[in-house]
């Protein structure tokens, strides 16, 4: 299992892509329908219509990466947020690839504390 440093930015398309589309195709939708900088340091992901397929885009110092994983029985559960395109963190985008429906686990809240003086 690979792991995917947590600085990286992570960018999920909202909608089903094309799954024919490889990286030249991905680059275009990044650039027109995400409005996004395709060599940014970020890792983009997109879904096909059956949501049993991921591509992972990213760009790192020569070239571009494509990864996909394919599942065999299940389905990916995407974000049911309304945005156009859904920023995550790289944890967060583990766990979607784990098959965990990321809107239905909360963290607890960041609390600040004082000294009692």
């Amino acid at each position: 299992m690979f792991r995917l440093d947590a600085e990286l930015r992570v960018y999920l398309h909202r909608d089903a892509v094309d799954f024919r589309n490889g990286i030249n195709g991905l680059v275009i939708l990044v650039e027109q329908s995400m409005q996004l900088d395709p060599f940014a340091r970020a890792v983009f992901a997109f879904r096909n219509k059956r949501a049993n397929r991921i591509k992972l885009l990213f760009y790192e110092r020569s070239g571009f990466w494509l990864m996909m994983k394919r599942l065999e029985v299940d389905r990916f559960v995407w974000p049911r947020r309304q945005q156009a395109v859904m920023e995550l963190t790289s944890e967060q985008l583990h766990w979607l690839l784990e098959g965990i429906d990321i809107d239905a686990v909360r963290r607890h809240p960041s609390r600040q504390y004082r000294h009692a003086s």
